[in-house]
């Protein structure tokens, strides 16, 4: 099978390929990437049967000679612009690439004609839930995004669905809670705390302390995606959890405590605008369905993630000054 991966030489794009390179050895990869500020082209280079392409996904010709040149059947869809705090700031980029950028991608597929369209979605289109109840985001919950971020990527979920309506592209999308792992470029939480901790700088933590993620290791996630790829249903929407819950405050926590790091290291910071409360998703659909769970439980998953930064520094030191949004300070002026 020959698939072409957008959105390849960021956090889960690079992952995605390392682990089908890893499990389908004969498979042949175009990894693709608009090389924005979070996209390390080392993070796929030198991988067996992985050609690099550098080109946007909106550049919809571009997009369709390599599909048509590498004879590809599979595509699957990370490309996006994901970071919340940079979406304040700087909203119209994240639709540009996250609805435009997508039809752009969708027009391609449809035009060379591809046998699966897999779309990565997130749980955050759908709003916010309260942090005193046991509610869940179901496949079949209403749209409400928040947020610019959040918007953005309700809009292509919506595009993707349209080529599937309108044309019959083969699509199947996924939902997933957020992801950590390796090469996480250290803006997001997790490497973000874990870098900082680890030069002993403070640690920012927005006021509102007790807000809720759910996490899922990136491995996890490229399993699932395999499943769906192989034993999916197209047009099929699939969410991809696991039910760990972690505040921001537990992960400073966890994180201080593996490095030997102490509290007063964490300090507050003021809210981001529409900061969301809580995600957390009903992932039945796909264990019931597909026989997906997850394998990676969060105290060991953490910790490797954890120990993987604290050993590669040379990754992540050379990307500290490319992120554009300072935590806290960027909407507090």
């Amino acid at each position: 099978m020959n698939l072409l991966v957008t959105g390849a030489a960021g956090f889960i794009g690079s992952n995605f390929v390392r682990y089908w390179v890893e499990h389908h050895p004969d498979d042949r990869v175009v990894a693709l990437d608009a090389l924005t500020y979070a996209g390390v082209r080392e993070n796929v280079d030198g991988l067996p049967g992985v050609t690099f392409a550098h080109t946007d996904i909106g550049d919809t010709d571009a997009v369709a000679a390599l599909l048509e040149g590498h004879d590809v059947d599979v595509v699957v869809n990370f490309a996006a612009e994901s970071h919340n705090s940079l979406a304040i700031v700087d909203p119209a980029r994240f639709f540009r690439t996250n609805v435009l950028g997508t039809q752009g991608l969708c027009e391609a597929a449809k035009r060379v004609g591809v046998t699966r369209f897999h779309h990565v979605s997130t749980c955050e289109v759908y709003g916010d839930l309260a942090l005193d109840t046991t509610d869940v985001f179901t496949e079949e919950s209403p749209y409400r995004p928040r947020t610019p971020y959040n918007a953005s990527k309700a809009g292509g979920d919506h595009v993707v669905r349209a080529y599937h309506e309108t044309w019959d592209l083969p699509v199947t999308i996924t939902n997933c809670a957020n992801n950590y792992g390796p090469y996480q470029f250290p803006e997001k939480v997790i490497p973000y705390f874990t870098t900082l901790a680890l030069q002993d700088q403070p640690l920012p933590l927005y006021a509102s302390t007790e807000n809720r993620r759910e996490w899922i290791h990136v491995v996890d996630h490229c399993r699932a995606i395999e499943l769906i790829l192989d034993r999916g249903v197209v047009g099929e929407t699939y969410h991809v959890g696991t039910g760990v819950e972690q505040s921001v405050n537990q992960i400073a926590d966890v994180i201080l405590a593996h490095l030997g790091k102490p509290d007063s290291l964490k300090t507050i910071v003021p809210d981001r605008p529409g900061h969301d409360r809580r995600y957390v998703l009903d992932w039945s659909k796909i264990r019931r369905e597909l026989g997906w769970e997850p394998t990676v439980g969060w105290e060991q998953g953490i910790a490797d993630t954890i120990d993987w930064y604290a050993a590669n520094a040379a990754w992540w030191e050379p990307l500290r000054d490319r992120a554009p949004v300072a935590e806290g300070t960027a909407w507090s002026r």
